[in-house]
C-alpha cells in the first residue's frame, strides 16, 4: 500500500493535518463513512476508510495496524461500533496516533470482549441477531452473525428512514463471533487522548456502556440524541468531533480528559467527545457498523 502524505495545515508553517482514519464496525463497509469523510476532506483533510474484515479482534486490528503503518505523518483514528474495538488494539504502540475517536463504539478493557461488556450491560441486541455457519478455503469453518432484517430499523437505526434502515439490512456484511468472544490484549485509549459520542436513543449498544466506558477512559465525550447509527444520521456532529480530536493533534499529542464527564447537547453543534455494544447474557454477542447505500449527504 502507497503512504498517505498528510497535509499542511493553512495558515500554520510546520503545522501538519493529520490523516482521519475511519474504522467500520459490524455488518458494513467503509461507506457507512460517506457523510463524514465528505465533510472532513472538505476542511482539507487527508481521509481514509478502510476495510474491516470482521473476522475476529486479534486479525482485524493486526490488519488495520498495518494500514496505519503505510501512513505518514500524524493519525486520528476513529472507529464505530465493533471498529471501536479494533482501533483500541490496533493504536496501541503507534506514536503517529496522536487521538482517538469513538463513536458508539466498544472500548474493551484488557481482558474484556464483546461479550462480557453485553453481559454487563444488556441491549436489544441481544435478540436482533441470528447465527450461520460458514466454509472457507482451507478447511476454515466458523459462525456468522447477521442482523435479522426486521430488527434493522427498530434496534439498529431507528433514527433514519424506514427504507434507508432496511437496505442496510439487505447490504449488511456478517461478523464473525470470534470478533465479539476475543478478549482484548490491550487498550490504547489508556495512553492516548479520546473523544466519544454517545447515543443516547442507542437501542444497539446501552447508552449506560457508552458513558461507563468514556468515564473509564477519561474520554471527551458529548452525548446526541441520535440511534446507534449516527455516522449515517448525523454526519455534522460526528465530522465536528472528529475534528476537535484532529486540531488538539495537529501539534503534539493532547492530554487525557480530566473526567470524562459528557456534555449533552440539543440538536446543533458537538461541543465535547465517547463508546460500547451490548448483548443478552448466553446470546452469541455482536457489535456492529452500518453499510449504507452511496449518497450526498
Amino acid at each position: 500500500m502507497v503512504g498517505t502524505a498528510p497535509a499542511v495545515a493553512d495558515g500554520g508553517a510546520g503545522v501538519t493535518k493529520p490523516t482521519i482514519v475511519l474504522v467500520h464496525g459490524a455488518f458494513a463497509d467503509g461507506s457507512s463513512w460517506n457523510g463524514v469523510a465528505e465533510r472532513l476532506e472538505r476542511r482539507g483533510y487527508t481521509v481514509m476508510a478502510p476495510a474491516n474484515p470482521l473476522r475476529g479482534l486479534y486479525s482485524d486490528s493486526a490488519y488495520i495496524a498495518s494500514v496505519l503503518a503505510s501512513v505518514k505523518g500524524p493519525v486520528v483514528l476513529v472507529g464505530h461500533s465493533y471498529g471501536g474495538a479494533v482501533i483500541s488494539s490496533a493504536a496501541a504502540g503507534n506514536e503517529q496516533v496522536k487521538s482517538l475517536v469513538y463513536i458508539s463504539a466498544l472500548m474493551p478493557d484488557v481482558g474484556e470482549s464483546g461479550m462480557s461488556l453485553a453481559a454487563r450491560f444488556p441491549s436489544a441486541l441481544g435478540t436482533a441477531t441470528k447465527s450461520v455457519p460458514y466454509q472457507a478455503g482451507g478447511g476454515v469453518s466458523g459462525t456468522d452473525l447477521y442482523l435479522k432484517r426486521d430488527k434493522v430499523h427498530p434496534v439498529f437505526a431507528a433514527c433514519l428512514p424506514e427504507s434507508e434502515a432496511n437496505l442496510l439490512g439487505v447490504t449488511q456484511r456478517p461478523a464473525a463471533t470470534t470478533a465479539f468472544s476475543e478478549k482484548a490484549r490491550v487498550a490504547a485509549w489508556k495512553d492516548i487522548p479520546s473523544w466519544a459520542l454517545v447515543g443516547r436513543q442507542d437501542m444497539t449498544i446501552s447508552p449506560e456502556q457508552e458513558r461507563f466506558q468514556a468515564r473509564r477512559a477519561g474520554a471527551h465525550t458529548v452525548e446526541l440524541d441520535t440511534c446507534h447509527v449516527s455516522l449515517v444520521a448525523r454526519p455534522d456532529a460526528v465530522a465536528d468531533l472528529i475534528l476537535q480530536a484532529a486540531r488538539a493533534g495537529e501539534t503534539a499529542r493532547p492530554t487525557l480528559a480530566n473526567t470524562g464527564s459528557a456534555v449533552r447537547i440539543r440538536d446543533a453543534a458537538v461541543l465535547g467527545g465517547i463508546a460500547g455494544a451490548s448483548l443478552a447474557v448466553g446470546s452469541a454477542a455482536v457489535l456492529l457498523g452500518s453499510r449504507v447505500r452511496r449518497r450526498t449527504l
